[in-house]
């Protein structure tokens, strides 16, 4: 049988980095789509840190042009198609509302009406997100949950579930959404609070620095580890019927617990070095997080593996071996 190709967008992040580990390890040929950038020279960083990035083609392309997605559909004819790529950070969503919605909404619809019109055997993954629940309507997040945006990030997301639903329903694609609740790893962007944490601990640790200022301490998340969450994502490709599933630990930990664990790991005192910085407060928070991850643990047979302790453990730890 010949090997299995898959297309990623969104390639040289956290996910696309440790999907893409996960399918070369199952044998597939793997090819990324990345734009044009002014920083080519750090862009496949996260691949390179796990060493494959020479095991990667890689596409020249963007979400917000349809006919770049066509020509790379044409050349690659993949078999599944994981749509990573997004702007995804919320804070930034509320400084450019309208970019984050041009890639991460109608990026999506672009990459579906692609697929569509020239791999609509294919299937298709779309990373859909926690932060579409918002001010959350039930205390345990589900796939039947109502959901309630609370940033222009989670609209864009929310635009790209619905579509993708509708182009499973309307056209028959093979199209699944994975619901992910907050995932990290050392491989987060330093922007990300999580990251920002277990560089900031590494930091002081080091003596590089004293203080870490932080936004809303209080703010409760359902952290799990990126690793594990992309064999979920694989995992909804391989099931005969397309569906939505919820991926989460069902576990939530403040900031503020995040803080003190990472702290703790690294022998130091929290309380001497965090300090609360209004600006990294947002226009509109998300209080807490909690997923009910029943149904992938039913239907798909996956459940996250790493603890939260393991996951900020393994997190402090590269920080200090990078800045060392």
């Amino acid at each position: 049988m010949a090997n299995r190709t898959a297309l990623i967008t969104g390639v040289t992040g956290q996910d696309g980095a440790y999907l893409s580990q996960l399918l070369l390890d199952k044998g597939y040929d793997v090819h990324g789509l990345i734009r044009r950038s002014a920083s080519a020279d750090v862009i496949g960083a996260r691949l390179d840190w796990l060493g494959i990035k020479d095991q990667i083609t890689l596409h020249d392309g963007n979400l917000t042009d349809i006919t770049s997605l066509i020509r790379i559909l044409r050349d690659v004819r993949p078999d599944e198609i994981y749509n990573l790529g997004a702007q995804s950070f919320v804070k930034s969503s509320w400084h450019q509302p309208l970019l984050t919605g041009s890639v991460t909404g109608m990026g999506a619809a672009n990459l579906l009406e692609a697929i569509r019109l020239e791999a609509p055997e294919a299937r298709f993954y779309q990373a859909s997100s926690s932060e579409m629940y918002g001010l959350i309507q039930e205390e345990k997040q589900s796939e039947t949950t109502p959901f309630y945006p609370r940033s222009p990030y989670a609209a864009a997301k929310l635009y790209a579930h619905w579509m993708t639903v509708n182009y499973r329903e309307s056209f028959g694609l093979h199209a699944s959404s994975g619901i992910l609740f907050n995932h990290e790893s050392p491989l987060r962007g330093i922007e990300f609070v999580t990251r920002k944490i277990t560089d900031g601990v590494a930091r002081i640790k080091l003596g590089l620095e004293d203080k870490l200022a932080l936004g809303n301490l209080e703010a409760k998340r359902d952290w799990g580890h990126a690793r594990d969450y992309v064999r979920a994502m694989w995992a909804m490709l391989q099931q005969d019927t397309p569906d939505d599933y919820v991926v989460a630990t069902g576990r939530t930990a403040s900031v503020r617990e995040f803080c003190e664990l990472a702290f703790a790991h690294a022998g130091l005192e929290m309380g001497a070095h965090i300090e609360v910085d209004p600006r990294f407060l947002r226009p509109a928070e998300v209080d807490v997080l909690l997923g009910n991850p029943a149904k992938a643990r039913e239907k798909l047979g996956w459940e996250a593996e790493t603890t939260l302790e393991g996951l900020v453990a393994e997190m402090v730890d590269a920080d200090l071996q990078r800045l060392s």
